[in-house]
């Protein structure tokens, strides 16, 4: 992920890469960023310091873990510096911290930059509101077999959209396990169903299943660009922005 937003920022007319940041003892330490990246030489070293990586930035765009993050988003704010949060698996306590932090400088926090996901959440939330309960619902979604997290936050997100949109709580009605005699499925209930495997970029689909029909919406990843494009769309877009909290949605539009 790295390498593909340096590729493509280098490409953005209304950005700049000034700066890079590894963890310490990484191998590529001092080297140019471009370079390791594939684009050309930069004259950006890669350093361990995310304070010396944010000297002369504007804007930081964080693809880590939560726990990286949290501290990332430390920095960022002692330095007064936007931030873009593309980082999935955080707690309900790790996402009121970056909450908190929004009071202080902008934030988009998102769990999938992607425009179409985000298009679909937008799609979603009409088609539950419509549908109601005569529909019942599931989630299944499906990652590479390196992904730490599960179910994927762009799958919670759509449950918690769709929750929302049937006025129930997903903390509460989300089911993510089925095994042996476990009883017929409830009407409030939204399945999760998680696939690991090979190199699967992320695919994610949402059934409302009602008696005779059934409507799918579908949204499948074919490389991590569309990752890296929505959060340079979005770096590009906090430039200037009041401190508070966006998603994706403000970023597109689409609320």
């Amino acid at each position: 992920m790295g390498a593909r937003i340096i590729t493509l920022a280098t490409e953005s007319a209304d950005l700049q890469v000034v700066g890079a940041v590894e963890m310490a003892g990484h191998a590529r330490l001092g080297e140019d960023a471009g370079s390791v990246a594939g684009c050309g030489v930069l004259g950006v070293n890669i350093v361990d310091s995310l304070e010396t990586a944010l000297a002369d930035a504007d804007v930081l765009i964080d693809f880590t873990w939560p726990e990286v993050t949290l501290s990332n988003a430390a920095v960022c704010e002692k330095l007064g510096k936007a931030m873009i949060v593309g980082t999935t698996g955080m707690n309900p306590e790790q996402r009121r911290e970056i909450e908190r932090i929004a009071q202080t400088v902008p934030v988009v926090f998102a769990p999938n930059m992607s425009v179409g996901v985000n298009l679909c959440f937008k799609v979603l939330k009409d088609i539950a509101a419509t549908l109601g309960d005569a529909f019942d619902v599931e989630i299944v979604e499906l990652h590479h077999n390196k992904k730490k997290d599960s179910p994927s936050g762009t799958a919670v997100r759509m449950g918690e959209i769709v929750a929302d949109a049937l006025g129930r709580d997903y903390q509460q009605v989300a089911n993510y396990h089925r095994e042996g005699m476990c009883g017929e499925r409830s009407v409030e209930e939204i399945g999760m169903q998680t696939v690991r495997g090979g190199d699967i970029v992320g695919e994610h689909t949402v059934y409302f299943v009602g008696m005779g029909e059934r409507i799918e919406l579908t949204h499948r990843a074919m490389s991590r660009d569309m990752f890296a494009r929505g959060a340079i769309r979005a770096a590009a877009w906090l430039g200037g922005k009041p401190e508070g909290l966006y998603d994706m949605q403000d970023v597109l539009g689409l609320k």
